[in-house]
């Protein structure tokens, strides 16, 4: 944010105006909490409700560890009347005198407080660093104008988002509810064949893969496929995160564009075209249809409309999973190739819709994200009026 010098409020490190009740906290593991009607916090909000309390007064809460510290992270927030708080939030009490409670909750969340973080594997905002944290200072006055400006912009901002979450849900559930219409349709009068008797080929993406983690395999030419790059998909593969060296392919399989893939650990169930030429990993299993026979995309929607039945099939091991004998002994409907190209047609066109209605909902919400920072920004750079 703009350096609060340059219109004249002066700035006080955090620790001048606030008590710092860290003292007072206690963390209660999941097991030795006992169900009632307190809020029992953590470094982002409530995480569960318990028959005690340690605090009974309006404090601001700020994440120690566990939260994040970005603009716009939102890691500070208010709690009030009878709460219980763990050992991942700094609990502090502003000194009303100097600081309104919303002041600094409003700052702190639009203020980037990386640089006071501390800690590569476990990140930490310290006590000592969140001490040091500068915080603008205007009169009491102008930290109540601004806080009913930015109140009053924010709420109007909560129902826009709330409508462009709605809106997106809904574009998204557009697609699933005509993909089970269609083929509820499908099931019922298409005929049911395995794999193998509908042409479609399929095996998993490498066996011999040791050590699986090697450098010299990968960096090369070849694109590596991994069961994230299937799941950030909208159907087709048109981008991949890693690659393969000419000794990583000789230790894999080189699969053709138009490959259906499926993830077959972890995440089950998950589906794409492959774009491209690639290798995959044998958490994913390939499929490869006869186009005499079978449109590939008819493959890839109609896994999706039975994901949910596979996953079921991956429960009750130690890491759930299902393999290629459950797609050995599986029955699918396999309609006509006309009824397939159909199906495909129509499927294709409403995901190129919902797409196209998924992104702008997705930038309405990031143009909302963007503003509530704008605001914030003019807001203690002194520029809301």
């Amino acid at each position: 944010m703009k350096d609060t010098a340059d219109f004249g409020w002066p700035t006080k490190p955090l620790g001048d105006l606030v008590d710092v009740l860290d003292r007072l906290r206690k963390p209660i593991t999941k097991k030795n909490r006992k169900a009632g009607p307190y809020p029992y916090y953590g470094a982002t909000g409530v995480l569960d409700h318990v028959d005690g309390f340690l605090f009974d007064e309006p404090l601001v809460l700020i994440g120690e560890d566990g939260a994040k510290w970005e603009a716009g992270a939102n890691s500070a927030f208010a709690i009030a009347g009878k709460t219980w708080v763990n050992n991942h939030a700094h609990v502090i009490r502003p000194h009303r005198d100097r600081v309104l409670d919303d002041w600094l909750i409003y700052y702190l969340n639009g203020a980037d407080l990386m640089p006071f973080i501390s800690g590569m594997t476990v990140p930490k905002l310290n006590q000592g660093r969140l001490r040091e944290i500068p915080i603008p200072l205007p009169p009491l006055e102008e930290q109540q104008r601004i806080v009913a400006v930015l109140d009053e912009a924010f709420e109007g901002l909560a129902r826009a988002r709330a409508h462009a979450e709605a809106n997106l849900q809904s574009a998204r559930e557009l697609f699933e509810n005509s993909l089970i219409a269609i083929f509820a349709k499908v099931v019922n009068h298409a005929e049911h064949l395995t794999l193998a008797e509908a042409s479609v080929s399929f095996g998993r993406g490498r066996s011999r893969h040791r050590p699986r983690n090697a450098p010299f395999l990968y960096g090369g030419p070849y694109p590596f496929v991994q069961t994230g790059d299937i799941r950030n998909s909208d159907g087709i593969l048109s981008t991949f995160s890693q690659s393969y060296s000419e000794e990583g392919l000789a230790q894999s399989k080189l699969w053709p564009a138009g490959t259906i893939c499926i993830t077959i650990a972890a995440n089950i169930a998950e589906t794409a075209i492959l774009g491209f030429d690639a290798c995959f990993p044998d958490s994913i299993i390939g499929m490869v249809a006869d186009p005499k026979t079978t449109f590939p995309e008819y493959v890839e929607f109609m896994l999706r409309f039975f994901a949910a039945d596979l996953k079921k099939q991956g429960k009750g091991s130690a890491q759930d999973n299902i393999n290629l004998g459950t797609f050995e002994r599986a029955q699918f409907p396999f309609p006509s190739l006309q009824e397939q190209k159909e199906i495909v047609d129509r499927l294709s066109r409403l995901t190129n819709e919902t797409t196209l209605l998924s992104d702008g909902y997705s930038q309405n919400l990031q143009d909302l994200h963007d503003l509530r920072q704008s605001l914030l920004q003019k807001a203690f750079a002194g520029e809301l009026t």
